[in-house]
């Protein structure tokens, strides 16, 4: 007789009914909705910059995209800075770190999808045991089985699979976010390593000047012109300065060595090359000046937040699990192959033979398990809700504290440039009248020390200014974008 190639084997019936009951499944977990931002509409302090005079000295480019559209590569224009950066996200370990953990967490999720279809393989069984009358009875298996599959009719083991989802895609957005971090940390350390070059370099011309006046007071002390308590005077303003050079140069050392740590690798080659030797921190290339935006744009723009919405989203999908583990369970265990009382006639003809085994599982008592488990993934969405509103409210924060940094420290920076030149003026005044018998040592010594700590000041706020310019760029945000392609 012909086979009949509309009929289908009790196999292919057993999977098409598995595939219309896990299309005809329900998921039990709730509609997700974003919870509301508990921030303001705008950002405090705007109004902030518009009274203050800003340094009109040096105006950076003003760019009308936003911070997380604009490359590292555009935002910073040093090729030093690049290059250290580059080689920072090739061989930093905690970047490294983030990216395995989305391996792993890819993996995860393929497990869990995995869980949706049966699985299937190759099977081979023998069995013997006594019979009656002292015969020993044997039975030998060969074919394909399914093992114990769930049909999927309440959406437990969709929601695990969505859940493990939003857990992957949170890891892709903590990798961003460290990312934006690790460049920002080296552009602030790069940056520190000018400050402290400029800083060693004016401490090096005030020691040699009061090198020179300690000189200039022991002469005069030898000759009973002064005394001893100028001289003491002029000795501790040149060991200050020592001990100034001493801090300076432990404090480059320091961030030579966060330097290398945040690299990943020792700074030899053209990455010692990439160091910043004798030069000055105004000489640094500009960085764009990058819009603020709205606070809602920091929603879909900083990875950290898009994380814990993820999470959020996690949460919600592990409600609808433990939902569904108070409905019945359904799986199904099944075979087909030859089946024969003898080994060697196992793959003879006629002796096909198929088995299927339903078994449906309906919790009555489990001593509150279930219970238990829907409570606690509850809490933890509410947990999860709570973090991502704290995500929301932290990036608001960041934002505003880098916004009043920007429209503040411009002033700030202006006002010490002029306070240095004042003081410069004023210490070559007290030389001039010091030396003409008009002031006292004590005058001189009093404006060496202020002119000194003013070229100091303006160092250390144009670093904080040029930091911030780094900040508010990854607080909006920036860092984690690549270029594109070239076609």
């Amino acid at each position: 007789m012909k086979p009949n190639p509309m009929r289908k084997t009790p196999l292919a019936h057993l999977l098409s009914l598995g595939a219309a009951a896990v299309l005809a499944g329900c998921s039990m977990a709730p509609t997700y909705e974003r919870p509301a931002a508990p921030i303001a509409t705008d950002w405090p302090g705007l109004r902030l910059s518009t009274s203050l005079a800003s340094a009109p000295t040096r105006s950076p480019a003003v760019q009308t995209v936003s911070a997380a559209d604009i490359e590292w590569q555009s935002f910073f224009s040093d090729a030093k800075l690049r290059l250290l950066i580059d080689a920072a996200l090739r061989n930093n370990r905690d970047l490294r770190i983030a990216a395995l953990n989305i391996e792993q967490a890819r993996a995860q999720f393929q497990i869990r999808r995995a869980d949706q279809f049966p699985t299937v393989g190759a099977s081979a069984t023998g069995t013997r045991q006594p019979a009656a009358g002292g015969n020993i009875s044997s039975v030998y298996t060969a074919g394909l089985a399914m093992t114990s599959y769930e049909i999927d009719f309440f959406g437990r083991v969709a929601s695990l699979k969505d859940a493990a989802l939003a857990q992957y895609l949170a890891t892709e957005e903590g990798r961003k976010t460290t990312q934006i971090s690790l460049i920002a940390t080296v552009a602030n350390t790069w940056l520190s390593l000018l400050a402290d070059e400029e800083l060693l370099a004016i401490t090096e011309q005030t020691l040699a000047t009061r090198e020179e006046s300690f000189k200039l007071s022991q002469l005069r002390f030898d000759n009973g012109v002064t005394s001893e308590l100028d001289l003491r005077q002029a000795e501790s303003l040149a060991e200050a300065a020592r001990i100034s050079r001493a801090q300076l140069q432990r404090q480059r050392a320091l961030d030579e060595n966060l330097l290398t740590l945040l690299v990943g690798q020792p700074l030899s080659g053209e990455l010692a090359a990439a160091l910043p030797r004798g030069q000055a921190l105004a000489d640094a290339p500009l960085m764009v000046d990058v819009p603020a935006g709205l606070p809602s744009d920091l929603l879909t723009k900083r990875p950290d937040i898009r994380q814990a919405e993820q999470q959020l989203l996690s949460a919600n999908a592990n409600i609808g699990a433990a939902r569904a583990a108070f409905f019945p369970r359904i799986s199904l265990t099944a075979s087909a192959g030859s089946v024969s009382t003898s080994l060697s006639g196992l793959f003879e003809s006629g002796s096909y033979g198929w088995t299927l085994a339903p078994q449906l599982f309906l919790p009555l008592f489990d001593a509150g398990r279930n219970r238990a488990g829907l409570d606690s993934a509850n809490v933890n969405r509410d947990i999860a809700v709570a973090q991502y509103e704290k995500a929301i409210q932290t990036a608001f924060r960041e934002v505003a504290d880098a916004l009043a940094g920007r429209a503040t420290l411009g002033e700030q920076l202006r006002a010490q440039q002029a306070q240095a030149e004042a003081e410069g003026v004023r210490f070559k005044l007290s030389d001039l009248r010091y030396q003409n018998g008009i002031a006292s040592q004590l005058d001189l010594l009093d404006a060496q020390r202020s002119v000194f700590a003013a070229r100091q000041a303006v160092v250390q706020t144009r670093l904080l200014q040029l930091q911030n310019q780094v900040t508010l760029y990854k607080t909006l945000g920036g860092g984690w974008k690549e270029p594109a392609a070239s076609p």
